[in-house]
């Protein structure tokens, strides 16, 4: 058996050896990632940081020939256990691979490397007009890398899509070693089989993006939050139908049950109306002479709806507030125990009261505190619930109230992630998604590009 020793000697033959690291206190930390109620007592061999393709290329290629696992790893916020190494190994780490290669105005287009934190993508693009709108709510850390590698979303996808509908080309080594390069740098492509879009959401058990080629569109000129209370949630969740009815589309619209209210306004005071059973965040978006229009029209929509107060937000500092109140709810919920968990399902528009009602309904019965956010205009709902994961009994409640979580979501014609992906968290539960022919086929892609199962083995299947 190879030592971690050698491997890191020979890994030296490919990388500055001041890019390595092999000492355990250094190995714990990307041991790790954001997973909660999952932990590795497996340490990688080594961590190594590349930074070019040509020594990633060299990585892929030794491993393979000694059959050494290997997993990619850009910001580690994954909420799926989707980069923890499971079979120690090699963590190829992207930081040092963080360079936005271009932006062209023209082509409305920017090419990237992976370690590339999308917070800051959005920025350098903004400066040329131009707008990236996948945002996961940890943007200001999260990697270009990472979102493809869990086909990322965000709050936007009512509007925009999710990172899969931006991404035109990309670079991915393959795990052999060789260099894959497919799309283009065009918005139409019919030429032959999409193989970018089979790498994004895959967990980079297929392959290792080294280069992504983004579709950027044009920047809203201007922005307005509005925020909606209803006095209950089957009205907040009807009013998505009725905005769509009345041809109102928001960019966001983003929900808040009670619990959620109180626990915020406790731990970051905005001013929250926590009596209230629910709360929508609706950002609209596009040319100022429209605002008012849209502003009048979404309240129209929201008043018929049931909203029993409706907040409009009059400044950028009025905007960040609500906004902030609404991305604390994790941080705020960590507060409550010693641990938070959360999770993603999705289900048709038609069936959002159902889940967050039964959501609500099964951790009460299981009795678990719960603060139910979501990104509702796509039907995307995060139950964030707060526990002690040394808590035995907390954790086995925790354990079948999630099982409950995935039947009560593909009853209702759902799946099980909308955006944090598979992982380890889910993949006992995939069979139950997914039919057993397509099933064979994914096991089947994974064996045709990862023969020797080494690209992040145990993850999804």
């Amino acid at each position: 058996m190879i030592t971690k020793e050698k491997i890191k000697s020979e890994l030296g033959n490919i990388v500055s050896q001041k890019n390595i690291l092999t000492s355990k206190e250094e190995c714990y930390v990307y041991a790790q990632d954001g997973t909660n109620d999952i932990s590795s007592d497996v340490l990688p061999d080594v961590v190594v940081f590349p930074e070019t393709i040509e020594e990633v290329q060299g990585i892929m290629s030794y491993a393979n020939s000694h059959k050494i696992p290997v997993v990619a790893r850009g910001a580690g916020t994954n909420l799926v256990g989707a980069c923890i190494p499971v079979r120690g190994g090699i963590i190829i780490n992207f930081t040092k691979m963080n360079k936005i290669l271009k932006i062209s105005k023209t082509n409305m287009t920017a090419v990237v490397q992976p370690g590339v934190v999308v917070g800051n993508l959005q920025k350098e693009v903004d400066k040329s007009g131009l707008f990236f709108p996948p945002d996961p709510s940890n943007l200001r850390v999260s990697t270009i890398g990472g979102a493809i590698a869990q086909s990322a979303g965000g709050p936007k996808t009512f509007k925009y899509g999710t990172t899969k509908d931006y991404v035109l080309g990309l670079k991915v080594v393959l795990a052999d070693g060789s260099l894959l390069e497919t799309g283009v740098n065009t918005i139409k492509n019919a030429t032959g089989y999409h193989l970018e879009q089979l790498f994004i959401g895959s967990e980079g058990t297929l392959g290792i993006v080294v280069e992504a080629t983004l579709k950027l569109i044009p920047k809203p000129e201007t922005t307005r939050v509005v925020m909606a209370y209803f006095d209950n949630v089957e009205d907040a969740t009807n009013s998505v139908t009725n905005m769509i009815d009345k041809n109102v589309y928001p960019s966001t619209i983003d929900f808040m049950n009670k619990n959620t209210l109180i626990t915020v306004e406790k731990f970051y005071k905005v001013g929250l109306l926590t009596e209230k059973e629910a709360a929508l965040i609706i950002e609209i978006d596009g040319f100022e002479s429209s605002m008012d229009d849209q502003v009048s029209r979404l309240q129209s929509v929201l008043s018929l709806s049931g909203a029993s107060e409706i907040i409009i937000s009059h400044s950028k500092e009025e905007q960040e507030n609500l906004w902030t109140a609404r991305r604390a709810s994790f941080g705020a919920t960590a507060k409550l125990k010693p641990d938070v968990v959360t999770n993603d399902m999705i289900v048709p528009r038609e069936n959002i009261s159902q889940l967050v009602c039964g959501i609500g309904e099964i951790c009460e019965k299981y009795g678990l505190i719960v603060s139910i956010v979501g990104h509702i205009g796509d039907g995307n709902i995060h139950p964030q619930i707060a526990l002690d994961l040394n808590n035995s009994q907390e954790v086995m409640n925790y354990e079948n109230a999630k099982k409950e979580f995935y039947e009560l979501t593909l009853n209702l014609g759902g799946t099980l992630s909308a955006e944090h992906g598979i992982g380890l968290e889910k993949k006992e539960f995939l069979s139950k998604a997914v039919s057993p022919l397509a099933l064979e086929y994914m096991k089947k892609m994974k064996e045709i590009f990862d023969p020797n199962n080494i690209l992040n083995p145990d993850k999804i299947f």
